[in-house]
């Protein structure tokens, strides 16, 4: 098998028809198979991560197709079973590889082949546990499957002593020790306080760019059937639930709650959490400053920047979006990227003076920055938030002092661990254990989440 790149993306890279001249020397020298690459690593578009389209690069590999007399594999971005098939259906290649997608769920061919895709454990494109960890030399996992190269070291086996858990919060971790610790024979009760799983989940899925978090939900609410875990909506669980229940232990994944923060007139009618313009509790005005620049502020920057059908979930649109040109006309197959207009005025800011989302992923950081540049969202570092008035918000930033007249203000400053329960149940002597975003709010980090609630099962 011959990989090659068929697809630059660079300036000046290779032209089409050096591509097929490629292939067909390729073929000529005795390769059996060509499976397609797309882009360099300097490439200044994104192709792999999640915010590119489900298999938006097979288009590639389609052009290939009748070029050569031996089989093509397309790649990138194919995460499901009904995927590869489609792509195979409409002629885009003879086979179709996956990397990722077999970390999120080693057993994901048996699963397809049994005729339960539902029960996939999806790949979300997220790069968090897998590609960052190897760009920072340290061992591959999976955000979603914790599992990933740590088998030998983290098993499920049947238990020996069946118990009684409650479990509190259906969030990524509360999700993730309920069904596993099922899985291993104990009985398990999950409760969450409102109409439907997935805690931070909901919110993440509601960004452009990151649908794929909606499979993950599906996933979960596949395995809560499959494990047999007794799942309690809408219920608040507190210590009479306990004490009629007779449980063992408790597991309390209860999540966060928005950090709030200290800045006069923070009252102001203006001023509204992330949660409320995600969840559409509140719909932002035309011009908006969002405090805070890590992942939350970057994720609701987007999700205001937006207008009309993610680019994410159509190929031409994105291509467009990011300058490549689809007829293949120049070397590398690079044009100038549509213009695109926010349907807001927005400031993003922070009070430290590194870079503006210093703590994003190395591998998809740069994409987020990127996308919020050429929707001309303003980025402000080493601010100080003077008060909040009727005028709007008042700031300084490397001297020069402003006053943003904006409709809305969005604090995105960090967030606090919701554990009173849990904090409630060790003082009545209750055998109580604190897991996820409750046991350590540092930004809403599932791949951490995920890892902890997993560890706990296995041990429990």
């Amino acid at each position: 098998i011959y990989r090659l790149s068929m697809l630059d993306l660079v300036s000046d890279g290779s032209t089409w028809e050096e591509v097929v001249i490629l292939a067909k020397a390729i073929e000529k020298a005795g390769a059996t198979i060509i499976n397609t690459g797309i882009g360099w690593h300097e490439a200044r578009v994104p192709t792999i991560a999640t915010m590119v389209p489900r298999g938006g690069f097979s288009w590639v590999t389609k052009k290939m197709m009748g070029e050569v007399n031996i089989p093509l594999i397309t790649t990138n971005r194919i995460n499901t079973p009904e995927l590869g098939e489609q792509i195979l259906a409409d002629g885009h290649a003879d086979m179709v590889s996956m990397a990722r997608p077999f970390l999120a769920d080693p057993d994901f061919v048996n699963k397809a082949k049994a005729g339960k895709p539902e029960s996939i454990n999806t790949c979300i494109a997220c790069n968090q546990a897998c590609l960052d960890h190897v760009f920072k030399n340290t061992r591959a996992t999976c955000l979603v499957n914790p599992r990933a190269c740590y088998e030998t070291e983290l098993n499920f086996p049947a238990t020996a002593k069946n118990k009684k858990l409650a479990v509190v919060g259906a969030g990524p971790a509360g999700l993730t020790f309920a069904t596993l610790a099922a899985e291993r024979g104990h009985e398990v009760h999950l409760y969450e306080a409102s109409s439907e799983i997935g805690g931070q989940l909901n919110l993440a899925k509601q960004i452009p760019g990151k649908e794929e978090f909606h499979e993950t939900i599906r996933y979960f609410n596949s395995r809560i059937e499959e494990t047999g875990v007794q799942l309690h909506l809408n219920t608040r669980f507190g210590k009479d639930v306990y004490d009629q229940n007779g449980f063992d232990e408790v597991v309390v994944a209860t999540g966060i709650s928005p950090r709030k923060v200290d800045i006069p007139g923070i009252d102001h009618e203006k001023v509204c959490s992330y949660v409320d313009v995600l969840t559409g509790k509140v719909e932002a005005g035309e011009k908006v400053a969002i405090i805070g620049a890590g992942g939350i502020g970057f994720d609701v920057a987007e999700f205001l920047s937006h207008q009309g059908e993610p680019t994410s979930l159509n190929t031409k649109a994105f291509m467009e979006e990011w300058g490549v040109d689809m007829d293949y006309l120049t070397g590398g197959a690079l044009k100038e990227p549509a213009q695109e207009t926010s349907p807001r005025k927005i400031w993003m800011m922070q009070r430290s003076k590194g870079k503006m989302g210093a703590k994003l992923g190395k591998t998809t950081g740069w994409i987020h920055r990127a996308a919020l540049v050429k929707k001309e969202v303003t980025m402000m570092n080493n601010a100080t938030y003077q008060r909040i008035d009727d005028q709007g918000l008042h700031v300084e930033s490397r001297g020069k002092t402003m006053v943003l007249d904006v409709d809305t203000i969005v604090i995105c400053a960090g967030q606090v661990s919701f554990n009173e329960l849990h904090n409630q149940l060790k003082e009545q002597g209750v055998k109580s254990h604190l897991i996820g975003g409750a046991f350590e709010a540092r930004e809403i980090d599932a791949k951490r989440a995920i890892r902890q609630a997993a560890e706990l099962a296995a041990e429990v």
